[in-house]
């Protein structure tokens, strides 16, 4: 794979919400010469103050970017935009949890002008992502898998390559349904934990040794018991993920009866306010139902 130029050091990072400032963060820390943008500036002060710089039109300056944004359609939308800047050698790491089949189409269209794009969705909360402990679900060209090791072991640790655009966002979906109904579950226990008169934090310290144990009791059990929704990854942005396995599994003839329930949840917990509060909050919505008040 040929480079745009040999500008390897630097990066840019588009899109600054919680998961994209946390990429940027990795990146910076890994010592990347980062080069950040978002639709809102402000978002980008505390990366400027970490030695990050701005540029109003990123893809100009930089041969790689990492993207992050809510949809593929405002990858789409962000990429028309700086249209003019793309350029054959390019690499794109989109790390949006986006639509297959745009995911699919955007590939082969940057392809077609000679743009290397790797959808790159990642498996952690933007918390875990700082920490180090995300893993990236990737697909694309392999050769431009290979080529971006560096940039990945730097986001995410861990990474598998997925073969061809599409099943990266197709791998997500299956890890986001299990994810989310696997917080859910916890949720609707600790609910009943308490009303059983079970201290709950005792429980939580129980069950993270038992044999229903899942990564889910550290990273939201403690959020959950203390009621504490302090935003790592909100649940509106998982209902919009919910959505997607939806749409997906209907467009295969196929119902997802445990995800349809979720979806009712999530949207009760965004009619409660919620939506901006991190995913943990879904304890409140199962609590509002469970006692017949949806």
């Amino acid at each position: 794979m040929t480079p745009a130029s040999d500008n390897s050091n630097r990066i840019a990072v588009i899109g600054l919400g919680l998961l994209g400032t946390a990429l940027a963060e990795r990146l910076l820390e890994c010592g990347f010469d980062v080069v950040v943008y978002n639709r809102t500036r402000e978002k980008a002060a505390p990366l400027l103050q970490r030695g990050a710089t701005w540029s109003d039109r990123p893809l100009a300056e930089c041969d790689r970017a990492v993207i992050c944004l809510y949809r593929t359609e405002h990858v789409e939308e962000v990429l028309a935009a700086m249209d003019a800047d793309l350029r054959p050698g390019q690499v794109l790491v989109d790390a949006t949890t986006g639509d297959p089949q745009q995911t699919e189409s955007l590939g082969q269209k940057l392809a077609d002008r000679g743009v290397h794009y790797l959808e790159s969705p990642i498996a952690a909360s933007s918390e875990q992502t700082r920490r180090g402990e995300a893993l990236a679900m990737v697909a694309g060209e392999r050769e431009a898998y290979d080529a971006s090791a560096d940039v990945l072991a730097a986001i995410a640790p861990k990474s598998f390559y997925l073969g061809g655009w599409g099943n990266a966002a197709r791998m997500k979906l299956v890890n986001n349904l299990i994810l989310g109904l696997n917080r859910a579950a916890l949720a609707e226990g600790l609910l009943f934990a308490e009303a059983e008169g079970l201290d709950p934090a005792a429980v939580l310290e129980v069950l993270t040794s038992s044999n229903s144990y899942s990564a889910v009791m550290d990273v939201k059990g403690a959020k959950m018991v203390q009621r504490d929704f302090a935003v790592q990854a909100r649940l509106a942005q998982h209902r919009k993920d919910v959505d997607m396995i939806l749409a997906e599994a209907a467009s295969r003839g196929r119902t997802l009866p445990l995800s349809t329930l979720h979806r009712e949840l999530l949207l009760l917990g965004e009619r409660l306010e919620l939506g901006d509060a991190d995913n943990s909050a879904v304890i409140e919505a199962i609590a509002r139902a469970s006692r017949g008040e949806d």
